[in-house]
């Protein structure tokens, strides 16, 4: 098993839920964490607790990001004007890598990151690989021309369990996507509850 496998695996395990909806997930077969104690019965969780976790599933959820990606990103969320939740969700879909991710390009999050970090997808006609690229309004996400007939790319267009959101458009015979607004929370298609509200809870207080 690769170190990538392991990991998205770990992180279901951890939260033990199955956050990117993955048919393979561990989480279908023992909702139990990993370890040996993680049969051990359920304790309640306190409030500390309750926001630890759903900053680490929103976190785990992006590719897993380093605590301090994430916290710049919270920092930068809390100085834009409005809500500090949903415009920490704007910030983290504009992200590239969740941009490829969302188009359908990649099969995971994970995958998103090293086709990015590869050199196969071009911004506005420009090739960018920095998964943390944010991308604006408007913005023309394509795979470049040598990437197109990857078979993960082919394979990940077919997948039955995702659909690609409204805020993107995306045309899979000329694999290219447009990101055309910044989404609500109520618009990012999570296969599990998001809490960013908890998440801002979190550092307020830390």
């Amino acid at each position: 098993m690769t170190k990538r496998t392991a990991a998205k695996y770990k992180i279901d395990r951890r939260m033990g839920e199955n956050i990117w909806g993955r048919p393979k997930s561990p989480v279908n077969r023992r909702e139990y964490g990993p370890g040996q104690h993680g049969q051990r019965r359920k304790t309640k969780l306190s409030d500390f607790g309750l926001q630890l976790r759903a900053k680490q599933k929103l976190k785990g959820y992006y590719g897993d990001l380093t605590e301090k990606q994430f916290r710049r990103i919270y920092s930068e969320a809390e100085r834009v004007k409005g809500d500090t939740g949903e415009n920490l969700i704007g910030l983290l879909e504009k992200r590239l890598d969740a941009v490829v991710y969302r188009a359908k390009f990649v099969a995971t999050m994970f995958a998103a990151r090293q086709f990015v970090n590869h050199g196969h997808i071009l911004v506005n006609g420009k090739r960018v690989n920095i998964p943390s690229y944010r991308v604006k309004e408007g913005d023309v996400v394509e795979v470049r021309e040598k990437s197109k007939q990857i078979a993960v790319l082919l394979e990940a267009t077919q997948l039955p369990e995702r659909d690609v959101p409204e805020y993107i458009e995306a045309d899979h015979s000329k694999m290219l996507a447009k990101f055309t607004r910044t989404p609500n929370l109520g618009d990012v298609p999570y296969p599990v509850i998001m809490e960013p509200n908890l998440v801002i809870e979190y550092y307020a207080q830390n």
